[in-house]
């Protein structure tokens, strides 16, 4: 049945460093700020009536090229919220199940870092009404090409759509209704979740993502309410 609120809300949350800038801060000390847009955004996506929201925390290429204490900090900022009990009080409250998704682990070495992930995805397994997924050392062409080498690996010969799906890292997910890009810069990067949103509504705001909240989020929602989705028909 259709539905005026997207079920799955993918976000790619840009213009961190161009915040900073404008406030001469040191580019690191915008993901602080965003940390706090990451919540809100998450909380009033789940209150609006989506079951799955979607957030780009980060590429690869952040994650290996940029400068270290930008890492550090990102890393640091990251860690702190998951480690707070009021966060993993919401997600069991809320029965929201959280997933960190992409390459992360093989390029973090922050053990707490990594304790912090897994207890978060441990403590909220059971949970199957709501999802918050965050895509960290994540690259769509990377997602794809492990899909293509997990099925040639078992052999599958005869591909289907449903196949290929579910070889995904994000397989688990449904298709992305509305895909919400922050920082007023239109465009795509690194296949992000090509084949989930191959049917999507894209929004695009010239808001940078540390002052995308509650209000935002909503605008986006009453524009994606506004708009008719014909699939093709």
């Amino acid at each position: 049945m259709e539905t005026n609120i997207p079920n799955h809300v993918a976000l790619i949350p840009d213009g961190n460093r161009r915040w900073a800038k404008a406030r001469g801060l040191q580019p690191w000390l915008e993901h602080k700020e965003g940390m706090s847009s990451f919540r809100e955004v998450m909380e009033t996506a789940f209150e609006a009536g989506s079951k799955f929201a979607t957030f780009w925390g980060a590429s690869l290429d952040n994650l290996t090229k940029r400068t270290k204490i930008e890492v550090k900090f990102l890393l640091q900022y990251i860690r702190m919220e998951l480690e707070k009990q009021t966060t993993l009080d919401y997600f069991i409250k809320e029965k929201v199940r959280a997933r960190v998704i992409g390459e992360w682990a093989s390029v973090v070495s922050d053990k707490k870092f990594h304790q912090a992930i897994n207890n978060l995805e441990e403590q909220t397994k059971i949970f199957k009404g709501r999802f918050a997924t965050i895509l960290f050392g994540y690259d769509g062409r990377r997602e794809m090409l492990a899909a293509i080498e997990k099925l040639n690996s078992e052999g599958t010969k005869h591909l289907t759509e449903e196949a290929v799906r579910e070889a995904l890292w994000t397989g688990y997910l449904p298709p992305v209704d509305l895909v919400v890009r922050t920082g007023g810069e239109p465009h795509w990067s690194a296949g992000f979740m090509m084949w989930l949103t191959a049917n999507s509504q894209f929004y695009f705001t010239e808001t940078l993502w540390p002052d995308f909240r509650k209000k935002q989020l909503l605008e986006a929602y009453s524009d994606f309410a506004n708009r008719g989705r014909r699939f093709g028909k």
